[in-house]
């Protein structure tokens, strides 16, 4: 079987972490495909970067800190902030009701050619054209 990609957002890797219901059983086989080499799991660093901080606001700063362990010993590429990627979120943002992370991904998915997946429901109204979302549920 062929690898193929997949983004996260942080929508998706909260509910992972969090045990939050279909969400993370679907993340959990989605990561056991990811170790079988059946598919590529990327997320951009400003991503990680929310799931963090959500992490701290939520357990703490040294829980995050293992959280943020467990997460770099998961099959996830994350992929840097690159000019490209931040240009296109910024246009993105400009054109449709997003927040600066979700644009984020949604530039990550563009570049990477992808679907993502996510929970969030503020992007589950974009464009088919415009990025392929997967829906999530808790």
């Amino acid at each position: 079987m062929k690898s193929r990609q997949v983004v996260l957002d942080s929508w998706a890797l909260l509910a992972l972490l969090r045990g939050e219901g279909e969400a993370a059983l679907f993340m959990r086989r989605l990561m056991h495909r990811a170790k079988a080499g059946n598919v590529v799991l990327v997320m951009n660093v400003v991503n990680l970067g929310e799931v963090y901080y959500r992490c701290i606001q939520l357990t703490g700063e040294a829980a995050a800190d293992e959280q943020l362990a467990l997460i770099r010993a998961m099959p996830i590429t994350i992929v840097p902030a690159k000019e490209t990627i931040v240009l296109e979120a910024a246009r993105l943002k400009a054109r449709y009701r997003l927040g600066y992370t979700g644009a984020m991904v949604v530039a990550t998915a563009r570049q990477e050619q992808a679907p993502m997946y996510t929970g969030d429901p503020g992007l589950f109204s974009l464009p088919a054209e415009v990025v392929t979302v997967r829906r999530l549920t808790r």
